[in-house]
């Protein structure tokens, strides 16, 4: 579903990524894991047209994407729930819903409120605060608005970056649970995460990343069982 062949992607002179290549199948949860500054961010940006690559290529569904613009990306499915969540905090939970629709044409306007209804009944909190400034939610809550505002768009794929950032345990069991359930609902997911443990556990392969490059892969539950990725990042 999704390739990425031999990019290399740079801020500068520094070379961020060096050569990165992956892929996701339709129907997957695939996982990139790393430290800081491995890379992650920069790949899932270059993937959804944020950034481009110097070499190499990007397809999607089977078209080349690399140097395709973002709102053309997303239209055809590829949708990304960024790194701290970046809502729209002035407009209501319900505007910020609706501008995930903003690439769906006047004439599915129906179709847009079913899928709003369908974001509220997975969602319960969110109806609740749907005419709350986004800006005022928890930051669970937050996270819960941008993967909806991401489904507005009835996304084939969905990037996740670091859903779990700055929320409490019990918070990031919920969220985690909640990408679990849009993908057996029929979307694939690509999940940057530095909770490698909680990634790990829910998605059928992953990359280990350290700075630009990928060191490990394989089947999740090989690698929960990996000694280096446990001692570098299970803190086993």
């Amino acid at each position: 579903m999704l390739s990425v062949n031999d990019i290399n992607v740079y801020y500068g002179a520094i070379h961020a990524l060096k050569g990165l290549s992956f892929h996701v199948e339709e129907g997957e949860i695939v996982s990139l894991i790393g430290a800081n500054g491995a890379g992650k961010t920069t790949a899932m940006h270059t993937v959804s047209g944020l950034l481009r690559s110097k070499t190499g290529d990007i397809t999607f569904m089977g078209e080349s994407i690399e140097k395709m613009e973002p709102h053309r990306i997303v239209r055809l499915g590829l949708a990304q729930v960024p790194e701290g969540r970046r809502v729209f905090s002035n407009l209501t939970v319900q505007e910020n819903l609706q501008m995930g629709a903003y690439i769906r044409p006047a004439t599915q306007s129906r179709e847009v409120d079913r899928d709003l209804e369908l974001v509220f009944k997975r969602f319960p909190r969110l109806k609740e605060r749907r005419r709350q400034q986004a800006g005022t939610l928890s930051g669970g809550e937050q996270q819960m608005l941008a993967i909806g505002r991401a489904l507005m768009s009835r996304p084939k794929m969905m990037l996740l970056d670091e859903p779990s950032m700055g929320l409490s345990p019990i918070l990031v069991q919920e969220i985690f649970s909640c990408i679990r359930e849009v993908n057996e609902s029929g979307t694939t997911i690509l999940l940057v995460e530095q909770n490698a443990k909680m990634a790990l556990s829910i998605s059928n392969r992953a990359y280990v990343l350290e700075t630009g490059s990928i060191i490990l892969k394989g089947k999740s539950s090989e690698l929960l069982d990996n000694e280096q990725v446990r001692r570098a990042y299970l803190g086993a």
